[in-house]
């Protein structure tokens, strides 16, 4: 007997859905990802058939870091990403090429967030709360990007002088866990599956939450090339309306737990292929599970957040002073608040 995967039957019935209609074919889109469980609302679109429903066919594009995912945006290699503000995004935005869509990770109250961690080494020798960061070596992946504004809002309230924190820039979040566990870096601050994963392993030790630091924190947000927005509107449409289905799935297999077993079970056998691949399945489902936050329902965006940050960037001279949120953000296509 021939048996079919609730993923392929999804995929099947949006072809038969677009075959019905007489669409010519879908239109390919790249999306940037990175290797993190944040990620997954699109992985679960493509793997459902939400973007074969709006007629796209989507190629996903890897990346290390959330810069060098701008960059390729604005010069059209990729047409949609999904991850956190940078000094390069920005910059990007000034010149007319990016612009940010729409929220996705979200700081919220009643979620647990993102850890403040800290190495065996540097815990050993004290470190024991945020405050004790003055002077210690903290962990980035570039100038610019989220790493570096949660550690300057963290020295912010702890009353210390930013330049006390020493800033190691090590491009990639793989070499930022690498360099936490063998105590060449003192401290860091990430999402809580992957903190998580860390602390179990008695190298790395949680010292506070960053959601202390910074009220309503939008982590992460959902941006495409100004083009895009200006001249292909339908399809920008199209990508929201299919990852806005991604990511109600994934905060009720996660966050809300609402979803069945057996449904979140296949969720995350679809986000494995991506995420944490290199372990068995079994290995990685915990961990796919464990510390997920809240993505905003139907990309919705927390523009206070976004000024705080775009202020924040231009009070380390790492954007054009005359940086403006209109050049940033395009409302139009969500809810904001």
């Amino acid at each position: 007997m021939l048996k079919i995967t609730r993923r392929a039957f999804a995929v099947l019935a949006a072809a038969t859905v677009l075959a019905g209609t007489g669409a010519a074919s879908a239109e390919p889109i790249k999306v940037g990802i990175l290797s993190l469980v944040s990620h997954s609302p699109s992985i679960i679109a493509e793997g459902k058939g939400y973007f074969a429903e709006q007629g796209l066919e989507v190629e996903f594009v890897p990346f290390q870091a959330a810069q060098p995912m701008a960059v390729a945006i604005a010069s059209g290699d990729v047409d949609f990403g999904m991850t956190a503000m940078t000094a390069g995004l920005i910059s990007l935005a000034e010149k007319g090429a990016v612009k940010i869509i729409g929220g996705a990770l979200q700081e919220t109250p009643e979620i647990d967030g993102q850890k403040i961690l800290v190495s065996k080494a540097a815990h050993e020798a004290g470190v024991k709360t945020p405050g004790d960061l003055a002077g210690k070596r903290y962990g980035i992946t570039t100038a610019g990007s989220s790493f570096h504004y949660m550690a300057h809002k963290i020295a912010d309230k702890e009353g210390f002088e930013r330049s006390a924190l020493e800033l190691v820039p090590l491009n990639a979040v793989p070499a930022v866990i690498a360099s936490l566990k063998s105590g060449q870096i003192d401290a860091w601050s990430i999402v809580p599956n992957i903190a998580a994963g860390l602390t179990k392993s008695g190298e790395v030790f949680e010292i506070g939450k960053v959601s202390d630091y910074i009220d309503g924190y939008q982590v992460t947000t959902v941006f495409t090339s100004a083009d895009n927005v200006a001249n292909n509107r339908e399809l920008v449409e199209k990508y929201l309306a299919a990852l806005s289905k991604g990511v109600a799935d994934y905060n009720a297999a996660f966050v809300d737990k609402t979803m069945s077993d057996e449904d979140s079970t296949e969720v995350v056998g679809m986000i494995h292929e991506y995420v944490y691949s290199d372990r068995p399945l079994d290995a990685a489902d915990p961990a796919i599970r464990a510390g997920a936050m809240r993505i905003n329902e139907d990309a919705k965006l927390n523009v206070s957040s976004i000024e705080d940050q775009l202020e924040w960037f231009k009070s380390e001279n790492l954007v054009p002073a005359e940086a403006s949120m209109d050049k940033l953000v395009d409302t139009s296509f969500v809810e904001t608040f």
